[in-house]
């Protein structure tokens, strides 16, 4: 790897780890430049998976005061992303790079139109709650589990715009701010590129130059994120999170 080269994946990585914190989807920056440096499609998603553990710690410690009182929560939403994320890594090794080409971006779009939809069918469910005196599933009861652990999945095969399906999750069956549901997320995913990273470790062929650059650039990224999205109010969270699922999709088609 060249000088120059070096500094893109570096670059890559910060700007992963931003986008990661604040949204998700940081891999589709990491990605495509591990491949152009020479890296093997395989070896670039492993590498990629293991360099951007750093920037979900930063990320997730810089949202820990959204994550006060969630505890009960994060335990029984992280086993789903625990469970998810290893069976997901399990499958990249196993089963062929086509595999979820087609049903990832569908998901994606749905993902996209409840992020858009959710302040009207939140208050529409909230409605039909009061009027038959029913209240909101805690943690959003066992679809949101359900749903996490193939999101889950999804995330420890790849990754991108994983973060934009968590948010459109959480954002439907919980009845939590923006921020604190950010914050979740953050937990989750690290929860996945963890449990993934530790099986790559022993298992699979990674770049460790590629692992440090991103490593180093998504942990810095990860603060800034933080900074970023905390100061974000919701509906212009929810327009970077639309853009960013967009952009998402437009690459998984081309690609």
């Amino acid at each position: 790897m060249t000088y120059w080269e070096a500094l893109a994946v570096f670059a890559a990585g910060i700007g992963a780890g931003t986008i990661n914190t604040v949204v998700g989807s940081g891999t589709l920056i990491t990605f495509p430049v591990l491949l152009a440096v020479g890296l093997p499609p395989v070896t670039a998603n492993v590498s990629n998976t293991l360099g951007l553990v750093p920037g979900s710690i930063s990320g997730a410690i810089g949202y820990r005061r959204e994550l006060a009182g969630q505890g009960p929560r994060l335990l029984r939403l992280g086993a789903a992303a625990l469970v998810g994320g290893l069976t997901g890594a399990v499958l990249l090794l196993t089963l062929p790079s086509q595999a979820f080409d087609t049903i990832v971006p569908v998901l994606i779009a749905v993902a996209l139109v409840l992020v858009v939809v959710q302040p009207r069918l939140s208050r529409a469910l909230q409605a039909r709650r009061s009027g038959n005196g029913t209240h909101v599933p805690e943690h959003g009861g066992p679809v949101l589990p359900a749903g996490l652990l193939l999101a889950s999945m999804y995330g420890g095969y790849f990754g991108a715009a994983q973060g934009v399906i968590y948010l459109s999750l959480m954002g439907v069956l919980l009845e939590e701010s923006w921020q604190r549901i950010n914050a979740t997320k953050n937990v989750l995913a690290l929860i996945v590129n963890g449990v993934a990273a530790v099986f790559f470790l022993f298992v699979a062929d990674f770049d460790w130059t590629a692992v440090a650059l991103i490593a180093a650039g998504a942990a810095l990224g990860g603060v800034l994120g933080a900074r970023i999205g905390r100061r974000m109010p919701p509906a212009a969270l929810r327009g970077v999170i639309v853009v960013v699922g967009l952009v998402a999709i437009t690459q998984l088609l081309l690609k």
